[in-house]
C-alpha cells in the first residue's frame, strides 16, 4: 500500500512538472511573438496563460481545484527569488545606478517606510468601518510591509533602458531596495510582540531593522569579494571553464543561503553580491566563462519570473478560498478596494515629495526629475507581484491552505490587487511613457546632455570601468582642441572634477583591484586551453 501511494504521488508530481514546463514554453513563445506589442508584457502574458490554465483545470476537475502545485514559501524564497535578485545586481548598469544612488536609496528605503506607514494606518482605520474583527495589530503592520513591496520585474518589462535610462535606473534600483526593505520590515515585525507598542519596543524595532539592512549589505559585499579573490588567485579558467562557471553560480547562491542561515535579508545580500561579482569576479575569468555566466544568470532569472507569474495566475482561481469568502462578498470587495487606494496614495505620498528633495541636491537642470517623469515613476511602481503574494501567504495561510474566512479574504484581496495592478497598470505603462516622454524628447535630452557635458569631463566622473586611462587621456586631448577656455572654465565650475566617484575610482584602482582583480588587473585569456584545442 505504501509503495502504491508513493508511486501515485510521484506520478502526480511528474504530471504537474510536465504541465508547468509546457506552460513555461508557451509563455516564452507567445511572449516572443508579442514582444513589440505596446500593451502586453511577458509578465501579463504569463498571468493570462496561468488564468487560462486555471480555468482548464477547474473544468477538468469539475471545480475541485484550479492549480497543480501548492504554494510553498520555501520554494519561492529559497529557489525562485535568489536568481531574480542576483541577476538584477549582476546586470545592473553601475554607472547609472551609483550616479543616482542617493535618489534610489531615498525612494527604495525612505519611500518604502512612508508607504508602509500609510498602508498600515490607513488599513487600521478604514477596516474598522467595515467591521473587520479578525485582524490584530501585527496583521495591520504586516499589511503595510506586504503592499509596500513593488514588483520590479513587471516594471522593468515596460521601461526601455536605452530610451529612458534615467527612469529605468531609478525604478530598477528602487524596486530592488524596496523589496529588500519590505522583507526586512516583515521579518522584523514577526520577531516583536507589537500588540502593545512602547518607546522601548519602537527603538528595538528600529535598531533591528537597521542591523538587518546593514549586515545583509556587508555580507553580500564580503562574499562577492571572496569569490573575486579566489578566482584571481586560483584562476580556474586555465584548466576548466566549467569550474569557473560552477564556482560563480555556487558562490552567488551561497551568499543568499548564508544570509538566510543568520536570519538576515537574503535579497539585499545577493543583490550586492551580484554587483561586486560583476565588477571584480567577472573580469577574473576567461572570455568563454564571461559569456556563459552572463547568459546563465539571465536565463535562470527569466524562467523563475515566468514560473512565479504562472502560479499567481493559476492561484487566482483557487476555488477553496473563493468558496470561503462567498458568504461575505461585500467585505472582500471593500478590502480589495481600500488596499488598492492605499497603494496609490502611499506611492504618491513619497514619490513627489522625495523627488523634490532629490532635485534640491542636483545643480544641473538636465539631471533633475521633471513632473512628467515623476508621474511615470509613480505609475510604473504601482504594480504588486510575487513578493507581496509570498508575504501574504506567509502571514495569512499555512502552506497555501486556509479554512479561516478572515485569512481567505486577505489572500483573495491580495491576489485581486496583484492582478489589477499588473493587468491594468502594467498594460497602460508603455502608452503612458510614450505619451509623456516621446522618444524624440529622450534623444534631444541625450544630445543636449552630451553638448553640456563633454567627454573630457564626464568620463572621469561617470566611467564604470569600461574605458582605460589612455582612452580618457585621448578624449581629454581631443576635446581640449575643440572647446574654448571660457567653456572649459564654466564646465569646471558647474561640474567639479573631484567628485565622490573620482575618489572611489582612485581608491579602487590603488587598493581594491590589485587584490581582487577586475578589468585591467588580470591577464586576458580568450578561452581555456581545452577550448583552444577543440577550436
Amino acid at each position: 500500500m505504501r509503495m502504491g501511494l508513493r508511486s501515485a504521488s510521484i506520478e502526480a508530481s511528474v504530471d504537474a512538472i510536465t504541465l508547468f514546463v509546457l506552460l513555461i514554453c508557451s509563455c516564452i513563445v507567445i511572449g516572443h511573438l508579442l514582444e513589440k506589442n505596446r500593451w502586453i508584457t511577458e509578465s501579463i502574458t504569463a498571468l493570462v496563460i496561468g488564468l487560462c490554465a486555471g480555468v482548464f483545470i477547474l473544468l477538468t476537475t469539475k471545480g475541485r481545484s484550479s492549480h497543480i502545485l501548492l504554494f510553498n514559501e520555501e520554494l519561492f524564497f529559497i529557489y525562485l527569488l535568489p536568481p531574480i535578485i542576483f541577476n538584477a545586481g549582476f546586470q545592473v548598469k553601475k554607472k547609472q545606478f551609483f550616479r543616482n544612488f542617493f535618489t534610489i536609496i531615498l525612494f527604495g528605503a525612505v519611500g518604502s517606510l512612508i508607504s508602509f506607514v500609510i498602508i498600515w494606518l490607513g488599513s487600521l482605520h478604514l477596516f474598522k468601518r467595515l467591521d473587520i474583527g479578525f485582524l490584530e495589530v501585527g496583521d495591520y503592520l504586516a499589511l503595510g510591509a506586504i503592499f509596500s513591496a513593488t514588483d520590479s520585474v513587471c516594471t522593468l518589462q515596460v521601461l526601455n533602458q536605452d530610451e529612458t535610462p534615467l527612469l529605468y535606473s531609478l525604478v530598477f534600483g528602487e524596486g530592488v531596495v524596496n523589496d529588500a526593505t519590505s522583507v526586512v520590515l516583515f521579518n522584523a515585525i514577526q520577531k516583536f510582540d507589537l500588540s502593545h507598542i512602547t518607546s522601548t519596543i519602537a527603538m528595538q524595532f528600529t535598531g533591528n531593522f537597521l542591523y538587518l539592512f546593514l549586515t545583509s549589505t556587508f555580507l553580500g559585499l564580503a562574499v562577492g569579494l571572496l569569490s573575486a579573490y579566489i578566482m584571481k588567485k586560483l584562476y580556474f579558467g586555465r584548466h576548466s571553464t566549467d569550474r569557473e562557471v560552477a564556482l560563480m553560480i555556487l558562490m552567488a547562491y551561497l551568499s543568499y543561503m548564508v544570509a538566510e542561515l543568520f536570519s538576515l535579508s537574503g535579497i539585499l545580500t545577493v543583490f550586492f553580491c551580484g554587483i561586486v561579482m560583476s565588477h571584480y569576479t567577472w573580469h577574473n575569468v576567461t572570455e568563454s566563462s564571461r559569456i556563459t555566466t552572463k547568459h546563465a544568470f539571465a536565463t535562470f532569472s527569466f524562467v523563475a519570473e515566468i514560473f512565479i507569474f504562472l502560479y499567481v495566475g493559476m492561484d487566482a482561481l483557487d476555488i477553496e478560498k473563493w468558496k470561503i469568502i462567498s458568504k461575505r462578498p461585500g467585505t472582500s470587495l471593500g478590502v480589495s478596494s481600500i488596499l488598492l487606494v492605499l497603494v496609490l496614495a502611499g506611492r504618491a505620498a513619497f514619490v513627489f515629495p522625495l523627488t523634490f528633495i532629490s532635485n534640491l541636491t542636483k545643480k544641473s537642470e538636465s539631471d533633475k526629475i521633471g513632473f512628467k517623469q515623476q508621474v511615470t515613476i509613480w505609475w510604473a511602481g504601482l504594480m504588486r507581484g510575487a513578493v507581496s503574494i509570498a508575504l501574504a501567504y506567509n502571514q495569512f495561510t499555512m502552506s497555501g491552505h486556509t479554512q479561516l474566512q478572515g485569512n481567505a479574504i486577505m489572500i483573495t484581496s491580495t491576489i485581486s490587487v496583484v492582478l489589477f495592478t499588473n493587468l491594468v497598470c502594467g498594460s497602460l505603462t508603455k502608452p503612458l511613457v510614450r505619451l509623456l516622454l516621446p522618444q524624440q524628447d529622450q534623444h534631444s535630452n541625450d544630445i543636449s546632455s552630451s553638448e553640456l557635458f563633454p567627454k573630457s569631463l564626464t568620463l572621469p566622473l561617470l566611467n564604470d570601468g569600461q574605458h582605460s586611462e589612455s582612452d580618457v587621456a585621448n578624449n581629454n586631448n581631443s576635446n581640449n582642441n575643440n572647446i574654448g577656455g571660457a567653456t572649459t572654465l564654466r564646465m569646471l565650475f558647474t561640474s567639479p572634477v573631484r567628485s565622490v566617484h573620482y575618489y572611489w575610482r582612485s581608491f579602487d584602482d590603488s587598493c581594491m583591484r590589485p587584490v581582487f582583480g577586475g578589468r585591467g588587473f588580470v591577464p586576458y585569456v580568450p578561452a581555456s586551453p581545452k577550448e583552444m584545442i577543440l577550436q
